[in-house]
């Protein structure tokens, strides 16, 4: 995948949830807005009540993106047989949409009406969800393959090594030496040296990359020992989530609520 279809496929991505909330509050706002008590009385009940047409169907296509978008991941993640399939790196940002769209059709499904065990299951995919944010931003930190495979530290400071090797060999700069100099100042450096402006964008690049390599050299450790005690939080509400969907999705077959079918 080109790093324009890999953004394109983000942005779409993220259009899909936003249209997904804005024709939801659109429609029901009206219906929403009404106290419990009242929405019987309203024109849209039917249909945006947890058991209407839409709600209903809101709740069944909810549960399936979540349920694909979560076991799809795993799957892809810790099972050989799929191991080649994709990148996992892509499969961890289908899995954030699925679940993410999931999460958003749950709670219209819900018609922010909660109450019982189902209210126990519903903050416990807020949990999981908002957890979900916070963990994505802790596995950005940590520096990857393309694939996907974490990096060891050793492994970081050879990357960084070859490219302090890049600078020093092929444009005479020592990454020490300008560690923490300004860009501009930089440039002026680079021009005395009689490197050309197409080369200057090069140098920068590289400069960008080994500074960003540092930063990540002093927190990989700390990074990695949140990552594992994000796991910490994340599962047991993701495993709380599950076993409350199921129990909701058997007393609802139980007493015949069918949807369409």
């Amino acid at each position: 995948m080109t790093l324009f279809i890999h953004r394109l496929s983000l942005a779409v991505y993220f259009i899909i949830v936003l249209v997904a909330v804005g024709v939801l509050t659109y429609f029901g706002m009206s219906y929403y807005n009404l106290p419990i008590e009242e929405r019987y009385f309203s024109g849209l009940h039917e249909l945006l009540k947890p058991s209407g047409y839409i709600g209903h169907g809101l709740g069944i296509v909810g549960t399936l993106l979540i349920v694909v978008g979560l076991f799809g991941y795993m799957a892809r993640k810790r099972m050989k047989v799929f191991s080649r399939i994709g990148v996992l790196k892509y499969w961890l940002e289908l899995h954030i949409f699925m679940t993410t769209l999931g999460s958003v059709f749950v709670l219209y499904h819900t018609s922010f009406k909660f109450g019982g065990i189902v209210s126990v299951g519903f903050w416990s995919l807020a949990i999981v969800w908002a957890s979900g944010v916070i963990g994505r931003f802790i596995y950005l930190q940590i520096p990857r393959t393309i694939e996907g495979r974490e990096l060891s530290l050793q492994e970081v400071k050879d990357f960084k090594d070859e490219l302090d090797l890049r600078l020093k060999n092929k444009y005479d700069i020592d990454f020490s030496e300008i560690r923490t100099t300004k860009f501009s100042q930089l440039r002026l450096k680079l021009l005395s040296k009689n490197i050309s402006g197409k080369d200057y964008k090069k140098v920068k690049a590289l400069i960008r990359d080994e500074r960003k390599i540092e930063k990540r050299i002093k927190r990989l450790a700390f990074m990695q020992s949140m990552f594992k005690y994000w796991h910490v939080a994340h599962l047991p509400f993701a495993l709380i989530m599950l076993i409350i969907m199921i129990i909701h999705v058997s007393v609802v077959l139980f007493f015949g609520y069918k949807w369409i079918f």
